[in-house]
């Protein structure tokens, strides 16, 4: 499965996207056109997140609260919560029940920090667009062995490793083994 947000798969953070996406387009006094020109997202694209009823990449997402000035987690955090660091929401689906990826949180960095939980079963990968320059993950595997491919080349990292890069270039992780891969994904910009 790609990098897109599943609008049957998670109601609840669409729901949350679709809200927000639209109170902080207009706060930024954004029509929808003037948005989709300043993101490189479609209008049509936009019309459908705001009224709940579209798929979208996690990295689209990232360049719509970009246009607008907020973070991605402005954009997926549920907007009846009280501020805060946690978020706890599930942002990813693989093609398995065991692939899931959930945004345990964020905090402030240069620009932010996020922290998540992903989980990979048997044969699921996730291949991610390159960020811009400067942003970085941290990986800490829990269990199983995570492959790594940064810019097309593989590394694995057996439960208890980890690793620090740079995310301005194609990655995707896999689970090239029988069991279910568990990591701690954090990002920082």
């Amino acid at each position: 499965m790609s990098n897109i947000l599943h609008s049957q798969e998670r109601g609840d953070v669409l729901a949350h996207v679709s809200g927000n996406l639209r109170r902080f387009r207009l706060a930024a006094g954004l029509s929808q056109v003037a948005l989709a020109e300043a993101s490189g997202i479609s209008r049509r694209m936009i019309v459908a997140l705001e009224g709940g009823d579209a798929n979208i990449s996690l990295s689209s997402l990232d360049k719509l609260a970009a246009a607008m000035g907020v973070g991605f987690v402005d954009l997926v955090r549920d907007p009846a919560r009280a501020p805060s660091a946690e978020i706890n929401e599930v942002t990813w689906r693989g093609t398995g029940p065991e692939s899931a990826a959930v945004l345990l949180g964020s905090a402030p960095a240069a620009t932010e920090a996020q922290m998540w939980l992903w989980s990979l079963g048997p044969g699921e990968r996730y291949e991610a667009e390159p960020d811009p320059a400067g942003w970085h993950e941290m990986i800490f595997v829990t269990e199983g062995t995570l492959r790594l491919e940064l810019s097309g080349v593989a590394k694995d990292y057996p439960a208890g490793s980890f690793a620090v890069y740079a995310t301005d270039r194609a990655y995707a992780y896999a689970n090239p083994g029988e069991g279910v891969v568990r990591f701690v994904r954090n990002v920082v910009a």
